[in-house]
């Protein structure tokens, strides 16, 4: 009976740590330009950005009041020193549009990187 108890509460335990390792996998992040993400453009604003794996392919859900506007794969790598505070990297496309292309998280030393190639010509 006692090693069935300490088995359960070593189980909740194990549990409630990878829970815990899941809610470390998202950011907070500042939109200050419309930007494309896979099919989906992202309005200007505050959105919570989550990852799901180890790395390094991820899929990485972009939420904003919570609700989940887009979900994409990215790649998570690790940054040098060098980057010291957040930052998001994009590319002008010829349509005029903006493509997210990174996200850098400075005090992490994280970035999420999206390789974007549109489908098709």
């Amino acid at each position: 009976m006692y090693l069935s108890v300490v088995l359960t509460l070593i189980c909740l335990l194990g549990l409630g740590g990878s829970a815990g390792a899941a809610r470390g996998n998202a950011r907070s992040v500042e939109i200050s330009d419309v930007v494309q993400i896979g099919s989906t453009q992202l309005k200007p604003g505050n959105y919570k950005v989550e990852w799901q794996g180890t790395g390094p392919a991820v899929q990485v859900s972009f939420q904003q009041n919570g609700k989940t506007m887009v979900t994409v794969p990215g790649t998570l790598k690790t940054n040098d020193g060098q980057v010291t505070q957040d930052a998001i990297v994009t590319e002008a496309t010829s349509a005029g549009t903006s493509t997210l292309k990174e996200i850098d998280f400075g005090h992490q030393k994280l970035a999420l990187v999206f390789d974007q190639n549109p489908g098709g010509m």
